[in-house]
Parts: C-alpha cells; sequence; structure tokens
C-alpha cells in the first residue's frame, strides 16, 4: 500500500510535529504538481499566491544580489510573499525536474492559524534567509 499525502507531508521536516488532523487537512488542500528543469516557478515582482514545498528535485532562488541558493526536498519557497504581501523578491526556477506541494495563501494562512508549530519551524529558515539577503 502506498503513502498517503499526509504521510508524504509528515515526513518533510517543516510539518514533522503537525498534528495528523491538520496533516490530513493540508494534503486534502495542497496541489502537487510536476516542472521539467529549466521552467520558472515564481519571478521577481509577481504577487505570491501560495507557498512551495520541494517533493523531489532541486530548484534555484536566484537573488537579486546575483547569488544562487538550491534549495532540495523538504525545503520550501514561496512563503515570504505570503508573509509580507509583497511580491516576490527572487525568481526561482527548476533546477532538475521537481515535484513540489503548493499551498494557497488561504491554507496556509489556515494551517498556521491552527498549527502554530509551523511557524515555529519556520523561523530559523526565515532568519537564515534574511541575514543571507543582507
Amino acid at each position: 500500500m502506498g503513502s498517503t499525502g499526509a504521510d508524504r507531508l509528515r515526513e518533510l521536516p517543516l510539518f514533522a510535529d503537525v498534528s495528523a488532523a491538520a496533516l490530513d487537512r493540508l494534503s486534502a488542500a495542497a496541489t502537487e504538481f510536476e516542472a521539467p528543469a529549466g521552467r520558472v516557478l515564481a519571478e521577481i515582482g509577481q504577487p505570491g499566491s501560495g507557498m512551495f514545498v520541494v517533493e523531489e528535485g532541486q530548484v534555484a532562488v536566484e537573488l537579486p544580489s546575483g547569488g544562487e541558493v538550491t534549495l532540495g526536498p523538504g525545503e520550501f519557497f514561496g512563503e515570504m510573499s505570503l508573509l509580507t504581501d509583497d511580491p516576490h523578491s527572487a525568481r526561482v526556477r527548476a533546477k532538475t525536474s521537481v515535484r513540489c506541494l503548493a499551498l494557497s495563501r488561504r491554507d496556509f494562512t489556515a494551517l498556521l492559524d491552527d498549527e502554530p508549530k509551523v511557524a515555529v519551524a519556520m523561523l530559523p529558515v526565515l532568519a537564515r534567509r534574511l541575514r543571507d539577503s543582507i
């Protein structure tokens, strides 16, 4: 028997401490998609519509400073524009073929309301990204 969407989410460090009921709701609300290498997933200046969690493959986050950060399975992007309501501040493209989960703004906000542990799990990543952008 294959793993459920909630099982796959629980394997991601970001969701490791989230309740089973919340994972079931999140799994039902999340959209899984695949993209080939080279596809742009977020563009600087575009409004943020969701948060994305990489399940398989790698994405390249191209920073305005000219640097590049590679994210892989279990890592996420798009959260900054959701948290701040600002447009995307970096370009994100699939470095390899990728499979990601997309969470809409509404579902992301509901998750944070129901499961503050997710926000706490995100803080070290957000702090590192802020530090690296200065």
